[in-house]
């Protein structure tokens, strides 16, 4: 029986624990015939224990999104384990303490700065340094939370996720000569290291996003939102790019 990404060769970031929705792609990417290479920022002896624990280990290669060295080999370390990129998976977020919960106001710009160039910029730095491998019809898939309102506790990282929106809508015009296709998947809240700024009182706002959403949600279960992130990255959406998917439950088309 094949499988919905059968012979696609992906580049996952941001698999740093069990619980994120990187792993969930991971796991779910190769069940469904993907061959994957994960990317590990600073501690790569941490995703290789991750990458045991998958259907079949993969690869790791080293990338911190902000370090132009690496970014400017990553074509050719990835190009050691595959011979074409055919999906991106762009799961990489952080902001200091300084720009969450209450921070907006008093964030100095050293510590914006860092959280714009991790959280927003580095979608274009992936996708310029994957450019060289990606293959016709290739799918780029950044995870995003709504940035259309602004959220208890988020602050700095609301405006870094409206940035990647607008980053995305970019891309997708620029790569989309090249059949490159470039889309975000707006999650709802889960329990990943990535969400520990959004809502301030967390078992509060998963609760309120759990009665709103008409599905429903569980901030414990990531596969939701990696299965919509995997019909993006297969051959089923082919004329779908620059958008935003939401995984959500529903919740962001109620009313307050």
């Amino acid at each position: 029986m094949s499988g919905l990404l059968d012979g696609k060769r992906l580049v996952i970031t941001g698999v740093i624990s069990e619980s994120s929705i990187a792993y969930a792609v991971a796991r779910l990417a190769q069940q469904q015939g993907a061959r994957i290479v994960l990317t590990a920022y600073g501690r790569p002896t941490l995703v290789q224990r991750l990458a045991r624990r998958l259907p079949d280990e993969p690869p790791v290669v080293e990338l911190d999104v902000t370090d132009a060295d690496q970014l400017a080999t990553l074509a050719d370390r990835v190009g050691a384990h595959l011979d074409g990129i055919d999906g991106v998976l762009h799961s990489v977020a952080h902001a200091s303490a300084t720009c969450l919960d209450g921070g907006f106001l008093t964030a100095p710009w050293a510590d914006v700065s860092a959280a714009l160039h991790t959280s927003t910029y580095s979608l274009t730095a992936l996708a310029t340094a994957c450019r060289p491998l990606l293959a016709p019809g290739a799918s780029i898939v950044g995870l995003d939370f709504d940035a259309s309102r602004a959220w208890p506790g988020y602050d700095w990282m609301g405006v870094a996720k409206a940035g990647l929106e607008a980053c995305s809508r970019y891309l997708a015009r620029d790569l989309g000569p090249d059949n490159v296709r470039v889309n975000l998947v707006a999650a709802g809240p889960l329990r990943t290291l990535a969400a520990r700024g959004i809502g301030g009182d967390g078992p509060a706002f998963e609760k309120d996003w759990a009665t709103r959403a008409p599905l429903g949600w569980d901030p414990a279960d990531a596969e939701p939102v990696a299965r919509t992130c995997l019909a993006l990255l297969s051959d089923w959406l082919p004329a779908t790019t620059g958008e935003i998917v939401h995984a959500d439950g529903g919740h962001h088309m109620i009313g307050s």
